[in-house]
């Protein structure tokens, strides 16, 4: 065979691999497709303290694994069990007030019925003095200073009956019902919260990071001053929007790690996010903003595939890893053998790079 064929030769072979090649990618992108755009998050919780204090005593250190409950670091308690004490003391004051105007209430109920007799007895006045005017055995003069006597005992009951109204509506009602108690009552709770929240506890497993918090530091409310990395993991990773047409909830995958070179963890398809931020429109009253580019081919949008192991991992993975995810969608058969092949290559390339 002479030189020029020999080269010939070699073309073909060449143009018909890259033909194989091509096909085998197309392929392999709709039906097995894999994405080195892969990571590990871990939500990382900011605890923030919700009372402005200095920090008395720090509980934790660097890198320590806590648990829902326990107590990271806790605050000056003093004027807050002071706090405490005085809103037991208002509770007391309350009860006393409360005291004092059943007392004053009593009293001008008693006062009322004082008042309603002397009425009574200044009406019976009144009626004989009538009589008596009737038989001119009475002067008008005195007939009518029965008749005042007579209105100003019922002008007393009415101021009675006044104070009695008043010092019940400022009573009010009776038992845990009433409101001067409750009020009292709420500031006891409010300042006993406050006392508990100079503990500041986990809400939830992880891993306390960049330690940073010292005792006598004053801390403001609601201002994160603690990072903690839970335990929760999710692989999120990134596919171009035509490899995940045929991939649905549930489908399998396999998780290659870049820090565990050589396995493969078994996983499923979660959730496959809805959009990304490129799709979504701010009305901020403005017209629309058309990007110009003069590229011809321009690169492919990804779309954000969630992925969780069928099994946890031993040690747990920093949050942030970088990962390879493997898709096989679950109607594509065919694909499973050639999708093992790529996820193992991919598995033995990590030792290397």
């Amino acid at each position: 065979m002479s030189p020029d064929q020999q080269f010939a030769r070699w073309v073909k072979v060449a143009l018909a691999a890259f033909v194989v090649l091509f096909a085998y990618f197309i392929l392999a992108d709709s039906f097995m497709p894999l994405t080195p755009e892969a990571r590990v998050l871990r939500p990382v919780v900011s605890i923030a303290p919700e009372l402005s204090a200095p920090v008395e005593r720090v509980q934790i250190h660097e890198q320590q694994r806590v648990s829902k409950g326990d107590v990271l670091f806790s605050l000056d308690a003093e004027p807050f069990e002071i706090a405490v004490e005085e809103a037991n003391l208002m509770l007391e004051q309350a009860r006393q007030e409360n005291a004092q105007l059943e007392a004053n209430l009593a009293a001008a109920q008693a006062d009322l019925s004082s008042a309603q007799a002397l009425v009574q007895e200044k009406r019976s006045e009144r009626q004989r003095g009538e009589t008596l005017v009737a038989r001119q055995s009475l002067s008008r003069q005195n007939y009518e200073s029965l008749v005042a006597a007579a209105q100003t005992a019922e002008a007393d009951v009415r101021a009675a009956e006044a104070a009695i109204t008043s010092l019940e509506v400022q009573l009010g009602e009776e038992g845990d019902a009433n409101l001067r108690l409750r009020q009292a009552r709420n500031q006891l709770a409010r300042a006993r919260l406050d006392l508990e929240h100079t503990e500041v506890r986990a809400q939830q497993a992880g891993t306390v990071t960049n330690l940073q918090l010292q005792a006598g530091s004053y801390v403001q409310a609601g201002q994160p001053v603690i990072a903690m990395v839970s335990d929760t993991l999710d692989i999120v990773a990134d596919f171009r929007e035509k490899s995940v047409r045929h991939l649905h909830l549930g489908d399998p995958a396999e998780v290659i790690f870049d820090s565990l070179p050589g396995q493969i963890f078994p996983a499923h398809v979660t959730n496959i996010e809805a959009g990304v931020l490129q799709g979504q429109q701010a009305a901020n009253g403005q017209l629309t903003d058309i990007p110009t580019t003069n590229r011809w081919v321009r690169d492919a949008q990804r779309l954000r595939v969630h992925i969780l192991l069928d099994e946890p991992l031993a040690v747990p993975m920093a949050t942030g890893a970088r990962a390879s995810v493997q898709l096989v969608p679950g109607d594509a058969a065919l694909a499973k053998p050639f999708a093992w092949l790529q996820a193992h290559l991919v598995s033995w390339l990590h030792f290397v790079y």
